[in-house]
């Protein structure tokens, strides 16, 4: 069961900054001190009874038409690009939206099976977020810079780093770990706007240790850098997903012809999933001149390669590889953080890595706004070699604290509904053996698996178009197991969740039919 609980900026913040804000906003507009601490210290209910009621009716409505069809709305084709125009749905597009739901331009109720892409963890205008409001009257700005970064963003960090370290979030940060410069210990934050720039500030400071900014000497001068990442099963690179830079992109197989130019400059190279052997031989063949291993780069779920989980004992054996190579490990949470009672699932994975990347669902879908969190031991650019000139906004750091606040309170619900969840798609693939082989991801971010490519396609059409549930079918890479990919709000219920299966198992039955 969801927990209810308030929280004032007061109580949030502390009483020491919200009472300079209170006295520095009357100063300046002339505002009542006491009317502005009357704000500041006003509770705000994170979910409260009447809304989570709301919830549990507007499931039994999804599919249903709740409005007219704005079809002068719909009419409207915007400029795009071509390839945006090509994937275009006007239906389901948002008129308005409320926790799980969304109004589409259609006038039908349709359910955020994928949280809109994995970027609103507590769903459309989740309560808790009337914080910032109260933020926005007390005259504290979004907009600030990066030699200026405000309290907000401060103390966000500072519970980024405890919550990584599996430290309580409202104690001061040990001395010891705020100076440490060994590997896998995290303890400093970068402020960014989107996870490809988290990324590629990881693959900077990787590249710095091979050519510096300034011109200095740098680690290994003279050897040229491989980045591991995550095989395809045609042991190719195109698995993973980092982001949508030139160098995020060749990554994962794109810009071929350049990434082939660039080879006695730096490499990307293949590991296959989950195989111990295949790291080891990639460790031991590129750490010999004139190579070396710059960095290991992955995700835990791969949620653009059939939702495939690395396995602990794969990853645990690779990172003890990685660290007596001098290697840095990235990993990369951008869609899997906030989804998990410990904020991070490479904190349940029990695993230590150099550069955690972080994003999507921490904002709540109100701001751009991703961290990159970073060894000590690799804190090695300049201020100008990763800044991003919006990365310090304070309403997208309050945004993050009031999503980190939910999840701290509704851990147990969390894992008990993921766990629900997962377990109930993997009995629905039994079910329909004919169809379906399998489940993969975790918890809420789970894929339901099937083995022709066209089934998977019609699955999902069939879910949006004849359930109005938003999910997606990824089928456009060659030997990967075509799967229906979804995403689960954390606000839903075990009843929600045997709706949702009921609808699945209802399509599915009809496929088969």
């Amino acid at each position: 069961m969801i927990e209810n609980f308030s929280r004032s900026l007061e109580s949030l913040l502390g009483a020491e900054y919200t009472s300079a804000v209170c006295r520095a906003r009357a100063a300046l507009t002339g505002e009542s001190e006491q009317a502005l601490v009357t704000i500041a210290r006003e509770p705000v209910e994170f979910y409260p009874d009447s809304f989570a009621a709301h919830q549990q009716a507007l499931m039994e409505q999804v599919g249903r038409q709740l409005c007219p069809p704005a079809q002068a709305v719909s009419a409207e084709p915007g400029a795009p690009t071509d390839s945006f125009a090509a994937a275009q749905h006007n239906a389901p597009a948002p008129l308005s939206a409320l926790g799980c739901f969304r109004l589409g331009e259609d006038g039908r109720l349709y359910f955020a099976g994928k949280s809109e892409h994995y970027h609103i963890p507590l769903g459309h205008g989740f309560p808790g977020y009337a914080l910032l409001d109260k933020a926005r009257a007390l005259g504290i700005p979004n907009a600030t810079h990066n030699n200026t970064r405000g309290y907000i963003t401060r103390l966000l960090e500072r519970r980024l780093i405890a919550a990584a370290n599996g430290l309580p979030m409202d104690k001061p940060l040990p001395q010891p770990l705020l100076q440490a410069r060994q590997p896998g210990v995290l303890n400093r934050v970068l402020n960014l706007e989107t996870g490809s720039l988290a990324v590629e500030a990881a693959l900077k400071m990787m590249l710095s240790r091979f050519d510096t900014l300034d011109g200095s000497a740098p680690v290994y001068a003279g050897r040229i850098p491989v980045f591991l990442v995550m095989a395809d099963n045609d042991g190719g690179v195109t698995a993973g997903y980092h982001g949508t830079t030139v160098l995020a992109q060749m990554l994962r197989g794109l810009w071929p012809s350049l990434a082939e130019k660039c080879k006695n400059a730096l490499r990307v190279e293949p590991v296959a999933i989950n195989d111990p052997e295949s790291f080891r031989s990639a460790m031991e063949r590129w750490n010999m001149p004139p190579y070396k291993t710059a960095g290991f780069c992955h995700e835990l779920i791969m949620m653009n390669y059939s939702g495939t989980r690395l396995d602990q004992a794969y990853l645990t054996g690779a990172y003890r590889l990685c660290r007596e190579t001098d290697t840095p490990v990235l990993c990369d949470e951008i869609q899997s953080s906030a989804w998990y009672d410990t904020l991070f699932l490479f904190r349940k994975y029990g695993l230590q890595p150099d550069f955690v990347s972080i994003g999507k669902g921490f904002p709540g879908g109100l701001y751009p706004a991703s961290r990159l969190l970073v060894s000590g031991a690799f804190d090695c650019l300049s201020q100008f070699g990763a800044l991003v000139t919006n990365g310090q906004e304070e309403l997208a750091s309050l945004a993050y604290l009031v999503t980190m606040e939910f999840v701290s309170h509704n851990g147990v619900h969390i894992e008990a509904v993921g766990k629900t969840y997962h377990d109930a798609l993997r009995q629905l693939a039994a079910r329909h053996p004919t169809l379906c082989s399998g489940a993969e991801g975790d918890g809420h971010m789970s894929a339901l698996c099937f083995h022709q490519v066209p089934d998977a396609a019609a699955f999902a059409a069939r879910m949006n178009r004849e359930f109005c549930v938003d999910i997606s079918a990824q089928t456009y890479k060659a030997n990967c197991r075509p799967v229906a990919l979804t995403k689960l709000p954390l606000l839903v219920t075990e009843p929600m969740v045997g709706k949702l299966i009921a609808w699945m198992e209802q399509c599915l039955s009809e496929m088969e039919g």
